[in-house]
């Protein structure tokens, strides 16, 4: 046994001393001959390099042939000195010892009688034991010096084209990088130790194809690497393969190399760039337009980008980006023809489509064409923003993934997305974060962004020291592991190459990259703007700065690239098209908004772009196709799967409302998504908790109770050719993941888009997306999109944040005139106006009248957004149910559900017409019975708000002559519906009565924390509601 233990020590030993050998530095012989006689060419360089080249001697024996011999005898060696010649002893001791290379050897004395002797009174060149330890911690001093630059040389790389700011705001060098040989230090090294010779680890490529250097061009290949004008920043990644593919993409010497051909394009590519912006400053120098001065090199770097996708099989590109540079992108990326972007500029372009339209530098535009460098079919779109500045993120990221979900791209290879940012914008808005948050979820990834960072180093006045915390913008790219590869903006050639790796590395990874292009801003933040005021020193640099065009169009000349006049001729070949197309453009008299549509619906409009009708069928189903849906919404259509005991009941309370022909809210839901999955129409659902629903009301995921992660979607086994039903549980976001659906829904209009707030009160952090896009977005870009917000909304006694989806605010945003009676006589008049308002609003109180809004939504001849406040207690309330009767063909949605009550049988009686909308309609019936009032005062429901039904209130007005008009909600006064309704009820009437209000009183907070005090406001607004005398007091 304890022979077996030593013995396995003594292997241990061996293996380490083995590997400690492998470490040892080479004889010169070994790597002299190749390093100075096949060196590759050494990577570009733009500024002065220090060189570290010296000869290397040779131990006089050591030949290839000999190799093997020496291995063997320095192995024997290590495990027992004496086992060798004593001459192979002194040369293994003072090798190890770090003698100079040369040094080592010792002739062995002539063979004499006293020879023996006398070699055994040889000593070695250095006093030493076999140093194992010292030859260790030298490789791994300088494994530690690789892996420095590698994780922190980006922070001493020349990035700023200005030269008078450090990218990373830091002017310290870190202590780590080898900036003087004193430094070497830090690694246990000196000045001595620059010409010895290491093995290098495999977590580097300078090399190329050697396995040894001197640590002197160690130094100075990771220098030309890591610090010249790109700076990467990639080590937080926590993948090797990833990391290893970024190191030889950036470390292999001579890797970065460009044709003479590669050259004059990008020169080319320059000089539309720049002369598109000085011809637009020449013919409209006081115009604003956000100029791309100083950051001219964003156009060929896009074009780059957009070549190397297509090359690798991508053949539609999806683009977002503030507005800096956007006209120069859709001039020379997007190929918007010139004349429809110089007449942007004319003050006295008349807007012909309907809307209120966008200044230029925000409209969107859709364009196929051929990729000249790949000679490939490329669709480009670049969306639509506002000024809002990152808000257009997530939307591109969901048109992306609607894109690749409707061709079949489940890994991103046909459909990607470009996302532009500003530094200041992308280091300060929080939805930066949110849609990094996205981009490895299932059913939100989109399988790799490429963001390309304009960093002006400045936002608008703000110095970038003043405008973040972190080291650079892009810092928040880190929480996703993308690589992110900073450049300076005045070196064409290395960002051209780097954004070359950018699309590879989206390619073979599918995963989001960066480029950071340090630049600078020209002028102001617009071309109006005095920059001098905030920030004297930058600006007196920018203008002594020569532009990136002259730069590189001298260095191009110098090296017999191109000559002087065939540059010249590029720069006058393209003035002459911008002068052509300026001279057409002064023919357009009218400006079209659809010219700049970033996402069309061909087939879906007519050519001239309007419904194929104005009409809508049924939306009701026959009771077969209700009664199948219905059965497998209370089944598991999947074998062996055990679902939760209290599912179970769950699911065979639906069978029962199925057997008695009835539905409740999820149900009714359910009914609506199978049968329109039936007709091909796609449907997602997306939200916090969605799944399962936040009051445990749909469970549209069933998941087995024994087996981890197995689930069931019974709405994907309804028809075996049904459209397919995601149905997802998103991050904790409503301003990222609102965005991404409205852009889901963008794609395409034959799919029903839905956003559930887990409560209606949280749906305010997406408020910019509601605001910007989804209300205004037809009116500024022509734009419709038929997305769905689902929105708890209750006074339940939940407190102040689970109350109100805030109806008012959504009302108040309505686009339709209070004062004036539309004509109720036109044809079609409830489908007119569905087409002239911005959005729809409703609050059904049934779930059949849900039912019929969702299937409407799909069934209109056009899109609009349809703001749904849904219920939560009446989710479970056993009087709102709605009968297959009121589902059947034939049947439509009810925009206003009059009194059915004895009530309506005898109008004349009725003292008091009571309207409402939603919940608050069961407990002022239930009052009603309670005080019994049924024949006194009547209750009609307005279940579209917006818009406005006018006529179906006018014929109930008017049905009760002698009542009373009182509008009645649970909501505070301020809140709510109240000041919505009012003015359009009076307009109805011709002002002939008072609006009274049955209500809370006005309040800051939408609702009351307070159990008691909640029960007695309910209680008082329905005294006032039933109190025939309560408003005689303001007659």
């Amino acid at each position: 046994m304890i022979t077996a233990v030593v013995r396995a020590f003594r292997t241990r030993m061996f293996h380490l001393r083995t590997c400690a050998a492998k470490l040892r530095p080479l004889t010169a012989s070994q790597t002299v001959k190749t390093f100075s006689q096949n060196r590759p060419a050494a990577a570009r360089t733009f500024g002065q390099i220090r060189s570290y080249t010296a000869p290397v001697a040779a131990e006089p024996f050591l030949s290839g042939t000999s190799s093997n011999y020496v291995e063997e005898m320095y192995y024997a060696w290590l495990e027992n000195p004496k086992s060798v010649h004593k001459s192979w002893d002194i040369f293994f001791r003072n090798t190890n010892a770090g003698a100079p290379p040369g040094t080592a050897y010792q002739s062995p004395l002539p063979l004499s009688p006293g020879s023996l002797s006398a070699l055994a009174r040889a000593q070695p060149l250095v006093e030493a034991q076999p140093n194992v330890d010292k030859l260790v911690e030298d490789h791994l001093a300088v494994q530690s010096l690789i892996r420095a630059y590698q994780i922190r040389g980006h922070h001493v790389a020349q990035l700023d084209p200005l030269g008078i700011l450090d990218a990373d705001l830091d002017s310290s060098v870190p202590a780590d990088i080898i900036s003087s040989t004193d430094k070497l230090g830090f690694y246990g090294l000196d000045e001595s130790d620059l010409d010895k010779v290491f093995h290098l680890p495999t977590t580097t490529f300078i090399g190329g194809q050697e396995s040894a250097l001197p640590l002197r061009e160690i130094i100075r290949r990771l220098e030309m690497a890591y610090c010249q004008h790109i700076g990467v920043e990639f080590m937080f990644i926590n993948d090797l393969e990833q990391c290893q593919w970024i190191r030889q993409k950036f470390e292999t010497p001579g890797i970065m190399q460009f044709t003479n051909e590669e050259k004059r394009t990008l020169l080319a590519r320059l000089v539309r760039s720049t002369r598109f912006e000085e011809f637009l400053q020449r013919k409209w120098s006081s115009e604003k337009r956000f100029g791309l001065e100083g950051c001219e090199v964003l156009i060929p770097a896009l074009k780059t980008i957009i070549d190397k996708s297509s090359e690798n099989g991508v053949d539609y590109v999806i683009m977002g980006m503030p507005h800096r540079g956007r006209l120069n992108v859709l001039a020379n990326v997007i190929r918007k023809e010139l004349e429809q972007i110089f007449c942007q500029f004319d003050s006295k372009l008349e807007a012909a489509d309907e809307g209120s339209g966008d200044v230029k530098y925000h409209l969107g535009m859709y364009h196929r064409r051929i990729n000249r460098v790949t000679d490939r079919n490329i669709t480009l779109s670049l969306v639509a923003n506002p000024s809002h500045l990152e808000a257009a993120d997530p939307v591109v990221m969901g048109k992306t993934k609607a894109e690749q979900f409707y061709c079949g791209d489940t890994e991103g290879k046909k459909v990607m997305s470009i996302l532009l940012h500003g530094d200041a914008a992308f280091a300060g808005q929080g939805i930066v974060y949110e849609t990094f948050h996205l981009s490895d979820l299932p059913s939100y990834t989109t399988h790799g962004t490429v963001h390309v960072v304009v960093n002006n180093q400045i936002g608008f006045t703000t110095d970038p020291r003043m405008a973040r915390s972190s080291p650079y913008p892009t810092d928040v790219a880190r929480v996703v592991n993308a690589p992110i590869f900073h450049v300076n903006s005045d070196d064409p050639e290395a960002v051209m190459y780097v954004c070359k790796v950018a699309a590879e590395w989206r390619s073979t990874f599918h995963k989001d990259v960066v480029v950071d292009l340090v630049c600078y801003r020209r002028n102001g933040h617009n071309e109006m703007d005095e920059p001098m005021f905030t920030q004297p020193l930058m600006y007196k640099q920018i203008r002594k700065q020569k532009p990136v065009l002259q730069k590189y169009a001298e260095l191009l000349v110098s090296q017999g690239v191109v000559n002087q006049p065939e540059y010249e001729e590029e720069i006058s070949k393209y003035d002459k098209i911008c002068e052509e197309a300026f001279a057409r453009s002064k023919d357009e008299k009218i400006l079209h908004i659809k010219h700049w549509l970033d996402s069309p619906w061909p087939g879906f409009f007519t050519l001239d772009g309007q419904p194929r009708s104005m009409s809508c069928p049924s939306t009701g189903l026959t009771e077969d196709i209700l009664t199948h849906i219905g059965n497998v919404a209370s089944s598991v259509p999947v074998e062996n799967f055990t679902i939760h005991g209290g599912l179970s009941r769950i699911l065979k309370t639906r069978g029962e409302l199925v057997k008695n022909r009835t539905v409740d809210w999820a149900l009714a839901e359910y009914m609506a998504f199978g049968s329109l999955l039936k007709e091909g129409i796609h449907i997602r659902l997306s939200g916090q908790d969605v799944e399962r629903g936040t009051f445990s009301h749909r469970h549209h995921v069933l998941h087995d109770q024994n087996v981890d992660k197995r689930t069931c979607i019974p709405m994907n086994h309804l028809w075996p050719n049904q459209a397919p039903y995601t149905v997802c549980n998103s991050s904790l976001s409503e301003y990222g993941v609102l965005g991404f659906e409205l852009g889901f829904a963008m794609a395409s209009p034959n799919a029903l888009v839905l956003w559930e707030a887990q409560f209606g009160d949280f749906h305010n952090t997406a408020q910019c997306i509601i605001d910007q896009f989804i209300c205004p977005g037809q009116a500024k870009w022509v734009r419709q999109n038929g997305i769905v917000l689902l929105l708890p909304h209750g006074m339940e006694g939940m407190g102040p944040e689970h109350s109100s989806a805030r109806p008012e605010r959504f009302l108040q945003m309505c686009n339709d005139d209070p004062d004036v009676l539309p004509n109720l006589e036109e044809a079609n008049f409830d489908i007119n106006q569905l087409y002239d308002c911005n959005w729809v609003v409703v609050n059904c109180s049934t779930p059949g009248n849900f039912f019929h809004v969702l299937r409407r939504q799909i069934l209109l001849p056009f899109r609009k957004p349809l703001i749904i406040f849904t219920p939560k207690s009446l989710l479970r309330h056993p009087e709102a149910r709605t009968s297959f009767d009121e589902m059947l063909p034939g049947t439509h949605f009810q925009r206003v559900i009059p009194e059915d009550g004895p009530a309506a049988q005898n109008p004349e009686d009725v003292k008091r017409l009571l309207l409402c909308t939603g919940k608050v309609y069961y407990d002022l019936t239930r009052e009603r019975k309670a005080r019994s009032m049924v024949e006194q005062v009547a209750i009609t429901r307005i279940e579209q708000l917006s818009p406005f039904p006018f006529d179906l209130l006018l014929q109930e007005v008017q049905k009760y002559p002698s009542a009373e008009l009182a509008w009645c909600q649970e909501e505070h006064k301020n809140q709510g519906y109240y000041d919505y309704v009012k003015p359009r009820l009076r307009t109805t009437m011709n002002r002939a009565k008072p609006v009274w209000y049955a209500g809370r009183d006005p309040a800051a907070a939408p609702a009351t924390g307070n159990k008691k005090t909640h029960l007695t406001e309910l209680q008082r607004l329905l005294d006032t509601a039933f109190d025939l005398d309560a408003f005689k007091k303001f007659s």
